[in-house]
């Protein structure tokens, strides 16, 4: 998947590489997803063809209807029963997004399969919502593409219970009126999903217009019998995400600006994960967070001499930012302006965080102008250089690039060194720590010596001690680089700790967050569970 084509590929506990807005369940349902929950018309394709070769059908003719639909209703059955929270529990409702466009060839058979499970779960065991855009045109609210959509949608078999329309604005009560009409579902059926301050604050507007009690109606979720533990944890839950999401104006002290060093910044989704983890950290620390998107490839020689206004806009933008984030990616474009940036932080002491690559990128600066390592780089951007401090691993197949990289949930051993880190701090002063990999290459174990020699903390190392987890540099506000994907597991009610406290630091607030998570560790007890305390 191109990042500059899809947007982010997330990756889950077990490894599995997905679509970004399995990212988004995780992060909003607070759920633990497996590769089982993206079902893709080739995984239902292969798994058919395989029965096929077994003799699974004893020599029918394999046809769309009824064996890739009957398989796409059976996967969606085994794998809503599967516990996916700290429960353990079966869960009583799953949420099936069926993506794309009503018409698209490619969602056919899905379209299908879901208008013939609507019939066999029966009533009060399916609930359809259809979401579609409505317009303004010339100051008017087009309701046109929604009557189209809805008839389409219909004539494919399936029924919508409730119509969200996202728009810009409040819709009139005319607007809903003519789409409950045409849509042919009752006015409090139609729900306005408008722009909001900020989308944490979207729950809050469904809430209002009615929607648990829709849906608890709808699905006859009144009948279940949940524990009044249960019942209290999710009241707390709400509680407290209304009160972090929805806090008066006079309740944000101020902006935190922060410059994302990036490769693929033409579309912001290639970083979605990224922007979110940012967003739960600046929404904890009480700040409006300002977000510079700054292309790699402006801070090198080669844009001065072709275009000095752009080189110079971004130096400074660099310059200026509160706090430099350099996210991960791949190939050598781009990576020099990313070492420049790394080196600028480092030497003037601002808050510095480095995801994968972005670390990697960290540990070339200080070998190249601390530790006396002039050509150090990376064996990912010049093949057979002499000094490679960061190399490919030796266990990754180089032949076969797709699903072949250290992937999924992983531990982080923090070492004896590491009492004066302010990382570990905001993990509760954890020793061991689980996060989400997606790399193919790591640090040259043959120069950490000569690394560490000159100054460069390498805190946090995998369960062996062999692999290169967490650099920091101590005399620092907030030097950070961490070979895994942080953002994967950051929540709105738990932001990831490297992405807090570097907006923390970012802010000027380190340590008073730190101190907060200090307590708050000391009141939950020990764990070490997926990167929080």
């Amino acid at each position: 998947m191109n990042p500059k084509e899809h947007g982010e590929v997330f990756v889950l506990d077990d490894g599995g590489e997905v679509d970004l807005d399995l990212g988004n369940y995780e992060r909003y349902l607070n759920i633990t997803l497996t590769r089982e929950n993206n079902i893709t018309t080739g995984k239902i394709y292969k798994h058919v063809i395989e029965k096929e070769r077994r003799g699974d059908y004893l020599g029918k003719t394999v046809q769309v209807v009824p064996h890739i639909t009957d398989a796409i209703q059976a996967w969606i059955e085994r794998v809503a029963s599967v516990p996916v929270d700290d429960t353990k529990e079966t869960p009583d409702v799953c949420i099936i997004e069926l993506g794309g466009t009503v018409g698209d060839i490619e969602s056919a058979p899905f379209v299908e399969a879901m208008s013939q499970l609507r019939r066999r779960a029966g009533r009060g065991n399916f609930l359809q919502v259809h979401v579609s855009y409505v317009p303004v045109i010339n100051g008017e609210q087009k309701t046109k593409p929604t009557q189209v959509a809805v008839r389409d949608v219909r004539h494919a078999g399936l029924i919508p219970d409730l119509i969200a329309c996202r728009c810009e604005k409040p819709l009139d009560a005319g607007t809903i009126s003519k789409i409950a009409h045409f849509g042919i579902v009752e006015v409090e059926q139609v729900l306005a999903v408008r722009d909001m301050p900020s989308v944490y604050q979207v729950p809050i507007l469904l809430e209002e217009q009615n929607l648990v009690n829709l849906l608890q109606d709808g699905l006859h979720l009144r009948d279940l019998q949940i524990s009044p533990a249960l019942i209290q944890k999710g009241r707390t839950t709400w509680a407290e995400w209304k009160a972090l999401t929805n806090k008066a104006p006079q309740q944000i002290l101020g902006r935190v600006n922060i410059v994302l060093v990036g490769k693929y910044i033409e579309l912001h989704d290639s970083y979605m994960s990224v922007v979110k983890s940012l967003e739960h950290g600046a929404m904890h620390c009480s700040k409006d967070l300002n977000l510079v998107w700054l292309d790699a490839e402006h801070l090198e020689k080669k844009t001065l001499e072709s275009d000095p206004a752009l080189y110079h806009k971004a130096w400074h933008n660099l310059c200026t930012a509160d706090g430099i984030l350099t996210p991960g990616g791949f190939g050598v474009r781009g990576t020099e302006g990313m070492i420049s940036a790394a080196r600028w932080a480092r030497e003037n002491k601002r808050p510095y965080l480095g995801i994968c690559l972005g670390m990697q990128i960290a540990v070339i600066e200080f070998a190249r102008h601390v530790a006396g390592i002039a050509d150090a780089t990376s064996q990912e951007f010049v093949e057979g250089s002499e000094n490679q401090v960061i190399i490919f691993m030796p266990e990754i197949d180089r032949e076969n690039l797709g699903g072949t990289m250290r992937l999924g949930l992983r531990s982080t051993h923090f070492q004896n060194n590491s009492d004066w880190s302010k990382l570990r701090a905001l993990y509760g002063s954890e020793s061991v720590i689980l996060e989400r990999h997606r790399h193919r290459y790591e640090v040259n174990p043959a120069y950490i010596e000569r690394l560490e020699a000159a100054g460069l903390s390498f805190i946090g190392k995998d369960d062996k001690g062999e692999r290169m987890e967490i650099i920091e540099m101590k005399d620092h506000p907030y030097f950070v680089g961490v070979q895994f994907h942080p953002e994967y597991l950051s929540r709105v009610l738990n932001p990831s700790k490297p992405y807090l406290g570097f907006v923390a630091a970012s802010a000027g607030c380190l340590d008073k967050i730190t101190k907060e998570a200090m307590v708050s560790a000391k009141s939950d007890g020990p764990n070490g569970v997926q990167g929080a305390f």
